[in-house]
């Protein structure tokens, strides 16, 4: 009877797994639709957006086909868009921030959104586990840290920020 319980429990810790990932995937996707259409459509800037949201969309595939890998490629753009969410909050309060400008109702709203998605993101992250190697996942969280900078940087250059 042991040997049972210990297949259920394996199954079980597979089927928490999977929802672990899908939520990141959800989390992926909902932050893309609040950058893109929320922001970029009010703004004006949809392909800025789409620019900077870019290292998101391998988070909703992954995760949408249940791969642990997810949580890893995706915790770089979770803790990016959670910090600049932070800043904006902080300006908006008229606190010391990094960020400063003009923020519509609709801007400040999918702040909120980006905000949330973003921590609900990390703490799937963390109850997710990963069967691959820790230098693996390392590897993968400093390759999509690069990939979310350098997209957001892209999305500034004049040649995309005004399209």
């Amino acid at each position: 009877m042991p040997e049972v319980v210990e297949k259920d429990s394996i199954i079980s810790r597979e089927a928490s797994q999977a929802v672990e990932s899908v939520i990141i995937a959800g989390c992926a996707l909902a932050i893309i639709a609040a950058l893109v259409l929320g922001v970029g459509l009010a703004s004006h800037m949809v392909i800025r957006h789409i620019v900077q949201t870019l290292p998101l969309w391998f988070a909703v595939v992954l995760g949408l086909r249940r791969s642990r890998t997810a949580g890893w490629l995706s915790l770089p753009s979770f803790i990016f868009w959670l910090a600049l969410m932070t800043m904006i909050w902080l300006y908006l309060l008229g606190m010391p921030s990094l960020v400063s400008g003009h923020f519509s109702p609709i801007e400040i709203a999918m702040t909120l959104v980006v905000g949330a998605a973003s921590l609900t993101g990390i703490v799937a992250f963390i109850r997710l586990k990963s069967l691959r190697s820790l230098p693996a996942m390392f590897g993968i969280f400093v390759l999509f840290t690069f990939a979310q900078l350098l997209c957001f940087r892209l999305s500034l250059l004049p040649a995309v920020a005004h399209r």
